[in-house]
């Protein structure tokens, strides 16, 4: 029976913080190195007491090295100890169900109680990409999402029904007893019902569709216990960038806003250098603290982005808040995390 259930009172516990990347590529650099970058990344965010630290999934963008994310969780989880490393997340409608329960079997198998399997139904691309990615390209693949999550969660909580022509086939998940810790990522209505129905932890990109707090509702309203949860559990995505000075802030935020603005257009680059990107939105009309519409991107110091960060937190009614950015200076990226960990005690 679906209950009905409070949102979390966020004195009772801790606000934990974690890392989606995006492998970003800066003009005037590479893929390899972004992909080091995100290793690098990944590290510091360990130090500084992130919980979780995520790879994003998008296919044929100049502006994101991001397509594997399997092999760089492996990757990423060998050069750390302690931090969850999962995905932020696998784009389903690409794999067949069975092949993504492999490899995140092996991955928890390698790595137990650290690895995380974020399941999202964009394709993370554009159509000709996705037409590239699939193995048959004379049938476009059909949207069939919620069968095709539903088959991947029988491998992984061995529930297939006995009938089920491959039900056998969970017994060879070379994980086992090990299993990654399974969310639905989304930024609509309709993901949040799945994501309630299935007992799963949902996570939601306030960094895509801004303000839907009233998605959360709907999520705890919907949510039906699981193996995997007796309770709800949801977190929240934002864009935040952050800085020692309100101008730096500003100005480190202009690369992803530009990029944003130009990928409505259908045009695709590197990260561009501040100065561009200032440029740019000066010709577009757009103010330094100006959001783009339809987008919340957090900016500032320390002392202005915590209250900006509970504040949505306690909106959404979440347990978790999921920090994102994208600059052209990698450094200027990890002392965004660096004083944002500060800010918040993480280490401690």
């Amino acid at each position: 029976m679906r209950q009905s259930l409070p949102k979390p009172n966020r004195r009772a516990g801790r606000l934990r913080l974690s890392v989606l990347d995006q492998s970003p590529v800066p003009e005037g650099s590479t893929g390899t190195q972004a992909l080091r970058n995100s290793i690098e990344l990944a590290m510091c965010a360990e130090r500084l007491g992130y919980h979780r630290f995520w790879l994003a999934e998008h296919h044929g963008m100049a502006t994101l090295a991001c397509t594997s994310p399997d092999l760089l969780i492996g990757q990423i989880a060998a050069a750390t100890s302690r931090i969850r490393v999962g995905a932020g997340g696998v784009m389903l409608p690409h794999y067949s169900p069975f092949k993504i329960a492999e490899n995140y079997s092996t991955l928890a198998g390698l790595f137990p109680g650290r690895i995380d399997l974020s399941i999202g139904r964009a394709k993370g691309t554009d159509a000709t990409t996705a037409l590239a990615l699939q193995r048959n390209r004379y049938e476009r693949n059909e949207d069939n999402f919620i069968d095709a999550l539903t088959e991947l969660l029988g491998y992984l909580r061995n529930s297939l029904p006995a009938a089920h022509p491959f039900a056998h086939l969970v017994e060879t998940l070379p994980g086992y007893p090990e299993q990654a810790e399974v969310w639905l990522l989304g930024s609509s209505p309709q993901s949040a019902i799945w994501a309630g129905d299935l007992g799963l932890r949902y996570m939601f990109g306030d960094f895509i569709n801004a303000n839907c707090a009233s998605v959360m509702d709907l999520y705890r309203e919907r949510f039906t216990p699981s193996p995997d949860l007796s309770t709800p559990y949801a977190g929240v995505c934002a864009w935040v960038v952050c800085a020692d000075t309100e101008d730096d802030a500003r100005s480190l935020a202009s690369s992803g806003k530009m990029l944003t603005l130009l990928l409505r257009e259908g045009k695709i680059i590197k990260v561009p250098p501040v100065e561009t990107a200032v440029r740019y939105l000066e010709s577009k009309n757009y103010g330094p603290d100006g959001d783009l519409p339809d987008r919340n991107m957090l900016q500032g110091t320390p002392q202005r982005i915590r209250p900006q960060i509970e504040d949505l937190a306690r909106s959404y009614g979440v347990e978790e808040v999921v920090l994102v950015n994208i600059m052209h200076d990698h450094q200027a990226r990890i002392r965004s995390y660096e004083l944002i960990a500060e800010e918040f005690g993480l280490a401690g």
